[in-house]
């Protein structure tokens, strides 16, 4: 390049600058583009996302809804299945209970079922009362038996002459019948002084060995 530049030089310098910017700026126009169809993408891409998102939490809520009807359906079906079953017991203990007690030194005659009272505020319900003149024995019949239900039949025996005086003078024992009896709630309900009744083929049975001393309440 020469050192004094000629009118005609500087033209053509300019014109290359000119060109230059020209050829910049149609990049940045086209990059510019280019980020415009890309946001133009993620926002499509991020309203699928949401539509999917909201469809998505619109099954899960309806399938939820259905899968609680059919758990309350089948809750519903245990609960009248277990209803039943409790009835079948009462029904299998009632006929032998006479002869069991009997059999154990318990002179008892009498057997009645679903007993109900309400005095003072409190109630009371025993499956099975099987009495004599002075001893009775206060039986509750579970499908399936646990610790819990011993406990409550222990409150109930407790109670059971505050709520039912005319037994006042009597020797209360307690009984628990069922069909599905784990070995440690049986164990259980022996310690608490309770006779034990389970299912033995097509008849019930007195787990209780013949050490066994009953508490009376």
């Amino acid at each position: 390049m020469p050192d004094v530049l000629t009118p005609t030089d500087i033209l053509y310098f300019f014109q290359e600058i000119k060109d230059l910017y020209k050829e910049t700026d149609l990049k940045f126009k086209e990059t510019d583009l280019k980020f415009k169809e890309t946001d133009l993408k993620f926002k499509e891409t991020d309203r699928l996302i949401k539509e999917q998102s909201k469809e998505t939490d619109r099954l899960m809520k309806e399938q939820s809804k259905e899968t609680d009807k059919e758990i309350k359906k089948v809750t519903k079906a245990i609960g009248r299945l277990g209803g039943r079953m409790g009835d079948f017991i009462e029904e299998m203990v009632k006929p032998a209970a006479v002869r069991l007690f009997q059999d154990r030194g318990i002179e008892v005659h009498e057997v009645y079922r679903g007993v109900t009272v309400q005095r003072d505020n409190d109630q009371l319900e025993i499956d099975l009362l099987v009495i004599d003149e002075i001893e009775m024995v206060a039986i509750e019949c579970k499908s399936s038996l646990s610790t819990d239900d011993v406990d409550d039949h222990l409150t109930r025996l407790s109670k059971l002459k505050k709520l039912m005086p005319k037994y006042r003078d009597m020797n209360i024992m307690g009984a628990v019948a069922a069909m599905v009896l784990p070995d440690n709630v049986a164990r259980y309900a022996y310690r608490q002084g309770l006779f034990v009744l389970a299912q033995s083929g097509d008849t019930v049975i007195i787990r209780n060995d013949t050490n066994f001393k009953p508490g009376i309440w």
